[in-house]
């Protein structure tokens, strides 16, 4: 069953698109404990006295702090005892299934499946492999196609066989439940298809052959929200995700996401991302990159 007292993000990654990456300076951490279906490596610089929260796990770091979060696990960061206005934080996302179980069950890819494995608990990479594996880092927002995904390989292994590596949070996600389902692969699939139209329920209900009443039960049993709040959800993702890399108006990325009302999608915006269209757009005014 999904925790709802914590925040599922609908990330603004695609089924194809491989990596999400954002680079950005900033002062504050205002997004609330959430959790996602795909991996996630946080990399922080300058960020002493912030509090990093990973499952049941709650501490203070340091200035350079890197952490690989597995999929489904509640995690965030909050600005706490920080005082530095120039907080360097890379984000680098990447899809549950990017790396396939054939390819991992390859002896050459032991370390990073163990590392894949170990990540449900949430790692903390020492300070000494964080500052070695910086600039590689660093660079990734500035590279694409094939060299991101070497590089990217290149710093997992690294980070898989690097020493002092600790495990975050005693226990692992409970939320898996949401993606290991055909009837919910059907959902997820269709609303990413559909998402710009108009959807009923008793029409998407249809598709998993459930009553209306019994698919509102099921889909909030397995995602938290109900199917309105779901569809929201991805739409509110593309949302985001156009607002940095489109040269569109709100107005015009509203509509093309399936708001038919500009005060209905500001209000659900809001909700979802915890600030305005306008605000998100101007804090994710740094790098980001969809690959």
């Amino acid at each position: 069953m999904i925790e709802n007292n914590f925040h599922r993000e609908i990330t603004p990654m695609s089924p194809e698109d491989s990596f999400l990456v954002f680079d950005r300076i900033k002062d504050n951490f205002d997004f609330p404990i959430h959790f996602h279906p795909e991996f996630e490596l946080n990399f922080i610089l300058n960020g002493k006295g912030v509090r990093r929260v990973v499952g049941d796990s709650m501490e203070e770091i340091m200035d350079i702090e890197l952490v690989l979060v597995g999929a489904n696990l509640q995690h965030g960061w909050e600005l706490h005892q920080c005082k530095n206005k120039n907080i360097h934080e890379i984000t680098i996302q990447f899809h549950d299934d990017l790396f396939d179980t054939k390819l991992l069950a390859r002896r050459i890819m032991k370390p990073i499946k163990d590392m894949f494995d170990r990540s449900a608990h949430g790692i903390l990479f020492s300070e000494k492999i964080a500052e070695e594996v910086k600039v590689k880092i660093l660079r990734l927002s500035k590279i694409d196609s094939i060299d991101y995904f070497l590089e990217l390989i290149s710093i997992l292994q690294d980070l898989a066989t690097s020493r002092n590596q600790r495990l975050l949070s005693s226990y692992t996600s409970n939320n898996r439940s949401f993606e290991n389902s055909d009837k919910i692969k059907i959902i997820y699939e269709y609303v990413q298809q559909n998402y710009q139209n108009k959807m009923s329920l008793n029409e998407i209900s249809n598709l998993v052959n459930m009553s209306p009443v019994s698919f509102n039960r099921f889909i909030k049993k397995r995602t938290g929200k109900t199917f309105i709040e779901y569809i929201n959800d991805t739409r509110i993702g593309f949302a985001a995700r156009w607002l940095i890399e489109k040269d569109l108006s709100i107005a015009e990325i509203a509509f093309k996401c399936g708001f038919n009302n500009i005060a209905n999608f500001n209000r659900v915006f809001k909700k979802s991302k915890f600030t305005t269209p306008s605000q998100y757009r101007e804090e994710f005014s740094g790098i980001k990159r969809v690959l």
